[in-house]
């Protein structure tokens, strides 16, 4: 059996609103746990009561989601920056 290989290159990686996709999510999350939160006893009755904590964990983690892709949007800001300095003749700023 041959080994495959790509016929051609593969195309950049596709760059959208990571922050807006995240912080949205991070609200969907939120609202499942609001919209849940008046039927706990119904869940808790029947063992469901999962349900409810992942929705929390799901806006939990989307908080720090968003944390983080503000900062990395922020470097990958700061980077073109300096890059966008340097090619113009200009001195490059100095290290954060």
């Amino acid at each position: 059996m041959a080994k495959w290989t790509p016929k051609h290159e593969a195309p950049e990686p596709l760059e959208g609103p990571v922050v807006a996709t995240i912080t949205g999510g991070t609200i969907v999350w939120f609202v499942l746990f609001l919209v849940q939160l008046p039927f706990y006893g119904w869940f808790a009755d029947h063992g469901h009561t999962w349900w409810l904590w992942t929705c929390l964990t799901g806006a939990g983690l989307g908080v720090v989601g968003i944390w983080y892709v503000r900062r990395r949007d922020a470097a990958i800001k700061r980077a073109a920056r300096r890059e966008e300095t340097s090619a113009a003749g200009g001195h490059p700023a100095s290290r954060d």
